[in-house]
């Protein structure tokens, strides 16, 4: 048995895949965070909470290493830790220092910097002559103008140091750039209490079909687990719709965007970690969206167990311990499973979900999410706007995404507007 310290989390699926995986591992793990009452006030309605499962919760100012880290060094001499990890995109780079800081085994924590800034990996990935779109780091509204000339209309503006999709926005003019820099200028904290860096990355549009190859590095090798499909709406946001897995490419196609994937990851530095790498099918080639150095979220990490029966959270809690991780596919009976979302199109308070007796008995749904009614909601403009989800299996093919999107087409929101709402 090996006790790791799990450092934050998101409040989504990963705060209860992550602790199974350590459960199921026959290990313990002990939580670090700066705020607990952020995690119980999404306590979950269907189950325990995935804390309860902690051997220890600490209260420490995670948002500070020069303090957190001495202070864990000092509990890490009384606890004994045999390795750190985090599923939270900000706190990514703190659990690497951690583990060097210890001793651990993990990434490096300067890769992991690289990572999970934007603008980083964008300069790395062009050094190493890894595909990726024309990109400029601008300091201010008035350079990101001119440079937008540069590059050319239609273009993305992004934050460096937000997750999510929050705040990417396709933008068609120097009025839309200005609004787009501004709603960044507005939102100098992120969601964690953080001080973002504030600079604006523009980068070249581009085209195609957009996938996610899923890796695992460790030892200096980094194995691909597979490839999923997403679908992107929302514009001019980038709101991922959809997955599958495996996604429905050319065996071409599939090979290119792996062998691209795994040329950033090396590009990087990274290595020890579980990556999720998006990349752009386009015209001219494959190209580097962003590389994310943890498991996949929005629900691909169980795609992609229900067909191969790889555990991805499970190998990031191996890869954590040092240990090598089981990637050995098994048959499993499946041969596509795909997740659909439910967004929000309008504002106002959610009342019902509609047709949901009609989808959730079907033998093809492995899970039916939805939200509660009473919550207050807007048209989408991120990944953290879900009214739910469905996931789909296919036993006989290539067919999951249709039967999601077809199920989740029968799901009708009810929405009541303030003056409709009693008094």
């Amino acid at each position: 048995m090996a006790h790791l310290l799990v450092v934050e989390s998101w409040v989504g699926s990963m705060s209860r895949l992550l602790p199974r995986a350590i459960r199921e591992g026959g290990h313990e793990f002990t939580f670090v965070t700066r705020d607990l009452h952020h995690y119980l006030r999404a306590a979950p309605a269907d189950g325990p909470h995935p804390l309860l499962g902690a051997r220890n919760i600490i209260t420490a100012e995670t948002n500070d290493p020069g303090t957190l880290l001495p202070h864990l060094e000092r509990v890490h001499g009384v606890l004994g830790f045999d390795g750190v990890l985090s599923s939270c995109d900000y706190y990514l780079p703190t659990a690497a220092r951690i583990a060097e800081r210890l001793g651990l085994p993990g990434p490096g924590a300067e890769a992991v910097e690289r990572a999970c800034r934007k603008d980083l990996t964008r300069r790395s990935l062009a050094e190493a002559a890894v595909p990726g779109p024309r990109f400029a780091v601008c300091a201010d509204p008035a350079e990101a103008a001119a440079t937008a000339l540069d590059i050319g209309y239609p273009l993305v503006v992004k934050p460096v140091d937000l997750c999510a999709g929050m705040l990417v926005r396709q933008v068609r003019d120097e009025r839309e750039l200005l609004d787009a820099c501004r709603a960044l200028t507005d939102f100098p904290v992120n969601a964690r209490g953080q001080d973002r860096t504030p600079v604006f990355l523009l980068e070249e549009l581009l085209t195609g079909p957009e996938v996610s190859v899923e890796t695992v590095s460790f030892h200096g090798a980094t194995h691909v687990v597979g490839v999923t499909d997403k679908s992107i709406g929302g514009a001019p946001a980038f709101i991922e719709t959809g997955h599958m897995f495996p996604a429905a490419l050319a065996p071409g196609d599939t090979g290119a965007a792996t062998d691209t994937a795994v040329a950033a990851v090396k590009a990087l530095g990274l290595d020890d970690v579980v990556c999720h790498t998006e990349i752009k099918l386009t015209p001219g080639g494959p190209r580097v969206v962003e590389v994310n150095p943890r498991p996949a979220g929005n629900r691909i990490t169980e795609l992609v167990r229900h067909v191969t029966g790889v555990d991805i959270a499970a190998a990031a809690v191996d890869v954590a311990l040092g240990h090598t991780p089981d990637l050995v596919a098994r048959p499993t009976g499946v041969h596509s499973a795909a997740i659909a979302f439910l967004l929000p199109d309008t504002s106002g308070t959610l009342t019902a979900i509609e047709g949901s007796a009609h989808v959730r008995d079907l033998p093809e749904v492995r899970e039916l999410t939805l939200a509660a009614p009473g919550r207050t909601v807007r048209p989408a403009a991120s990944n953290n706007e879900y009214l739910g989800h469905v996931m789909t299996v296919d036993t006989g093919g290539a067919g999951a995404r249709a039967l999601a999107e077809d199920l989740l087409s029968r799901l009708r929101p009810c929405y009541a507007t303030s003056q409709e709402l009693p008094a």
